[in-house]
């Protein structure tokens, strides 16, 4: 009787273990798809796609673009004076190359003249609530679908 006891007491703490598991291995599945890193996104076109980045300073204000068109990528830095109100901007242009959902960007070219050493930038494509994001691998940056930014701002316009 004890050892029937035993067996079906071990056996109910097995099932609970592995449901336990079940339910853990989801919340992580789900976490590690929230923060970009566990997204299959090969089928994703972002060919045409613009990419921005706006960084608020207490002097200046800079926006960067990463347009794509195929292999190519133009990247964009626009700086914004508070003091005086100018703005100025470099144009940077190269090549890109994705494998999966890394993007690698490398920029060799300021304003039509070569520069000796490349811009270059790593980029994870991740997606989250429907908008494409590029998130730079070593400053953990957030690049948002230009698109997306138009929607949102379209859509709060009709709610007003």
């Amino acid at each position: 009787m004890r050892k029937t006891l035993l067996a079906i007491l071990f056996a109910g703490a097995i099932f609970t273990a592995k449901a336990q598991y079940g339910t853990m291995d989801q919340i992580l599945t789900r976490l590690e798809e929230r923060s970009g890193v566990n997204q299959n996104l090969e089928s994703v076109n972002i060919d045409n796609k613009k990419f921005v980045f706006i960084k608020d300073e207490a002097d200046h204000t800079e926006r960067d673009f990463i347009i794509i068109k195929g292999n190519k990528a133009t990247y964009v830095e626009v700086f914004d004076d508070k003091a005086t109100g100018k703005s100025t901007s470099n144009v940077f242009s190269g090549d890109i190359i994705r494998k999966k959902n890394i993007i690698s960007l490398r920029a060799d070219m300021l304003e039509n003249k070569r520069v000796p050493i490349p811009l270059t930038k790593t980029l994870l494509l991740t997606k989250q609530d429907n908008i494409l994001y590029l998130i730079d691998v070593n400053t953990k940056t957030r690049w948002i679908d230009e698109a997306a930014i138009s929607a949102i701002k379209s859509k709060n316009k009709s709610k007003k």
